[in-house]
């Protein structure tokens, strides 16, 4: 059997995670802890997400064609990809969470929702809440509104409603005296 196709199957396996990903985040995981990659690992399957550490070779054959093409060119030295087929940031936010404890951990660039973002723009997307959370502080901003003005609806009712019964008792009584 030839060297190629023993690594088809793996190339194949790329190729099948990254085709409906959200994001694909390339990142140089050197200097990490085995506590810290495990932690990370961990902190990722649980925001439904798949890190693995393939070979270059694998992922340039498995990136031809693709939007991850553009990554091809920084697949030197130690790499691990995290992809997301769901939440655009969750791999940005949790490897960017995680390298506060660990510097040495680095974003190289990734692919987010077909476009190409540096070092520099993945600390942006890294920043960005996720979908969970604005649609959480969104309904918290809508029923704000909501929730005030049925305090104030109860606090006229609670003070002046009595006050405008008794006002309007008089007008009711000086209606049939003009007539």
């Amino acid at each position: 059997m030839a060297k190629v196709e023993l690594k088809q199957p793996i190339v194949d396996e790329i190729s099948e995670q990254i085709k409906d990903a959200q994001s694909v985040v390339l990142v140089d995981y050197r200097g990490l802890t085995v506590a810290q990659d495990t932690d990370m690992r961990k902190q990722l399957r649980e925001a439904g997400c798949t890190y693995k550490v393939y070979k270059n070779t694998m992922m340039k054959r498995a990136f031809a064609g693709t939007d991850c093409e553009q990554l091809s060119d920084l697949l030197e030295g130690t790499n691990a990809i995290a992809i997301s087929k769901d939440d655009a940031t969750a791999p940005a936010r949790i490897i960017t969470k995680v390298a506060k404890d660990a510097p040495a951990l680095e974003i190289k660039a990734g692919i987010v929702e077909g476009t190409y973002y540096d070092a520099a723009g993945m600390k942006t997307i890294a920043s960005i809440p996720s979908r969970d959370e604005l649609l959480s502080r969104l309904l918290g901003s809508l029923q704000s509104p909501i929730t005030n003005f049925a305090r104030v609806l109860k606090q006229i009712a609670d003070k002046g409603g009595g006050e405008a019964a008794e006002a309007a008792a008089p007008a009711e009584e000086a209606a049939p005296a003009a007539e």
